[in-house]
């Protein structure tokens, strides 16, 4: 029977060929559909400098991604990976700049921490029988937090030394690319040429009959583990050497991505296939897409909705593969493994139909098709938040009044997202660049590039440290704290008992208010702080932490937020105190937080006039990108707004 459908399917002819080929390399296809219909829809994909960066772009999430294939080929998850990066990174910087040891040393201190971190999720799945899932969200947290606890929840310097992971070669050759395919020889190499490759295919085909064939499973599966943290560990110290610090919250999420890398990839969740040249074809059909639709201007929230869709398909494609009976990706198809001459065939062939393509593709933007308005991007830290939402507001508003094209991202707090967006914005020749940093440190290396193509840079709301702009549009964070702490203890008579809510560790705007917080209340000695916790300038964590401090201080009196999100969340949580036994001062002077203002539940908002913040940058954008002198530095007084003067504020 199985000799006659081999003949029918022969017979067919190249159709059927064809229609083989394509199912075989169902992530290779969506990558070249992927690299056409973006050369075809921007002009400025289609350059060295974009396909360097789309290369860039892909590697911590490859490296990672590398790691995640051996665990998702024996059957197994790893959600730990992302926080396991971050660690390792912080172990590497703090060790190395704030202790003094040698870097080479504190390099293996960082790889170390990965392949404990990997060691002990290894430990609980195969010898404390807990399920993949639950053993590396465990890890997760824990190594998420021991990070924040070791750097204390700032950045630190990255030693210079390896830093240089983050530049290029040659002034164009980026390092990140290299260690990245260095990384995925390496994990091709395990997959098809080693004893614990085959392991990990033979534990995911079937777990039982691997270990009645005399597999020690137990064993196998720690070092499996392990070496996800080790991939996770390499991550973590590129991507740190790219933003020139190690930061506490780095790679938050990014276990999702490599996860879905893996599965775009072909490899399968239940285990027993998956191979490293997929899961490199995987990691770059994300980085293509977050790159294109970056260069098309596609809105950061649709970006989110793309790729969701892009993983469902993936996953379909997989299961019509499998249904149509297409070719298993077994045990020895690395990089090379298996059928070396078809699977070079088949690249040789992909590549060859790439480049003709595109190059018919290119004809499209042959010309200098330069527009008539100037670019300009505008990167911003985050558009969950509605202070950053009203800067958006007030620089769109000034762009359509100046006749400037205004293009906005959102790094979602993300700086290595950020990174990659300002990057973009570079390569695609934009006339000049704002940035609202996620880290004042971690933006430095994509503005001096920037500096380096003659694009003005305006920094608005935060500045950018060891770089420089043309103009730095903020309020002053620190300021702005000290007015808070004054508002609320004059507020109380100069007397009383009180909590503070601060923001997400790790940020510069948390840092810098929390500090003016602390200088404010210096020279109130009768005001108690009971307690300080972060509630991330989320309104459901502050109604979260507010509840729960409640119940240790039935007896406070005052509430410091450090923005009218967790003011609003901290209001919900005190019910009727709010406003009567209880004063809270809010951050920001949202519309939202003007409203409580209004209704007497929250005492004031330190407002620093967010739409005006947005619409000074764009003038300044524009002024510089004219030659036209701007000031270094445009300070936009933060005022506190109570009932008595709301009415008359417009933000």
């Amino acid at each position: 029977m199985a000799a006659e459908t081999l003949k029918s399917g022969a017979g067919v002819g190249g159709a059927a060929a064809v229609r083989r080929l394509l199912l075989d390399n169902g992530a290779l296809t969506a990558l070249i559909v992927l690299v056409i219909a973006m050369s075809a829809l921007s002009g400025d994909f289609l350059t060295t400098d974009n396909l360097l960066n789309v290369g860039v772009q892909a590697a911590v999430t490859a490296i990672l991604a590398f790691g995640v294939t051996f665990v998702i080929v024996s059957a197994g998850i790893d959600l730990s990976v992302g926080s396991v990066a971050a660690l390792s990174a912080t172990v590497l910087a703090w060790s190395a700049t704030q202790h003094g040891v040698p870097v080479v040393i504190a390099v293996v201190l960082a790889v170390a921490t990965g392949i404990a971190a990997g060691l002990v999720n290894g430990f609980l799945i195969a010898y404390g029988k807990l399920p993949p899932f639950i053993a590396t969200l465990a890890m997760l947290s824990v190594a998420r937090g021991l990070s924040l606890v070791i750097s204390e929840g700032s950045p630190i310097p990255f030693p210079d030394s390896v830093s240089h992971l983050g530049d290029t070669l040659g002034g164009w050759l980026p390092v990140p690319v290299l260690v990245m395919v260095v990384m995925g020889l390496v994990a091709a190499f395990v997959l098809g040429r080693t004893y614990i490759g085959r392991s990990m295919y033979a534990i995911g085909g079937n777990e039982e009959a691997a270990r009645l064939s005399g597999l020690r499973v137990k064993k196998q599966k720690l070092a499996i583990y392990a070496l996800s943290g080790v991939f996770a560990a390499a991550a973590g110290i590129v991507l740190a050497s790219r933003l020139s610090s190690a930061q506490p919250q780095a790679a938050d999420g990014y276990e999702l991505d490599a996860i879905a890398a893996v599965v775009i990839g072909g490899a399968s969740l239940a285990g027993g296939t998956g191979k490293a040249s997929g899961t490199l074809i995987g990691a770059l059909i994300l980085a293509v897409l977050r790159n294109g639709l970056n260069l098309l201007s596609v809105s950061a929230f649709w970006q989110q909705v793309v790729i969701g869709v892009v993983i469902a398909l993936a996953v379909l494609l997989d299961t019509v593969r499998r249904k149509a009976g297409a070719s298993p990706v077994a045990a020895g198809t690395g990089f090379g493994g298996g059928n070396k001459g078809r699977q070079a065939a088949t690249y040789g062939l992909a590549a060859v139909v790439t480049v003709a393509i595109v190059g018919a593709t290119s004809f499209l933007h042959g010309g200098t098709s330069s527009t008539a308005n100037p670019k300009v991007g505008l990167a911003l830290s985050t558009l969950n938040n509605p202070f950053f939402v009203q800067i958006q507001s007030g620089a769109k508003a000034e762009a359509k009044k100046l006749g400037v094209d205004l293009t906005v991202t959102d790094a979602q707090n993300d700086a290595s997202q950020q990174a990659n967006q300002l990057q973009n914005f570079t390569s695609s020749g934009y006339d000049s660049i704002i940035v609202n940093p996620v880290d004042s440190d971690a933006a430095s290396n994509s503005v001096n590039a920037a500096d380096k193509a003659k694009i003005p840079v305006i920094a608005v709301d935060r500045g950018v440290n060891k770089a420089t702009v043309d103009a730095l549009v903020a309020s002053d964070n620190v300021a702005g704290g000290e007015l808070a702490a004054k508002t609320v203890a004059e507020k109380l008579g100069g007397t009383g008992k009180i909590v503070i809510l601060q923001g997400q560790a790790g940020t510069s705007a948390a840092r810098e208010r929390a500090e003016g917080f602390a200088k404010g209340l210096k020279a109130y000695p009768g005001i108690q702080v009971l307690a300080q916790q972060p509630a991330d300038f989320d309104r459901t964590k502050g109604l979260d932490v507010m509840s729960n401090l409640l119940q240790a201080h039935p007896d406070v009196q005052g509430v410091i937020a450090a923005n009218d999100e967790m003011a609003l969340g901290a209001i919900k949580a005190l019910g009727s105190k709010a406003g009567k036994s209880v004063q809270v001062v809010g951050f920001d002077g949202t519309p939202d937080g003007l409203t409580a203002v209004k209704d007497g539940t929250l005492y004031a908002s330190v407002a620093q006039q967010p739409s005006q913040l947005g619409r000074i940058a764009v003038d300044n954008a524009l002024k510089a990108l004219q030659d036209k002198k701007v000031q270094e530095t445009v300070k936009v007084p933060v005022k506190v707004v109570t009932k008595e003067n709301v009415a008359g504020f417009s933000g």
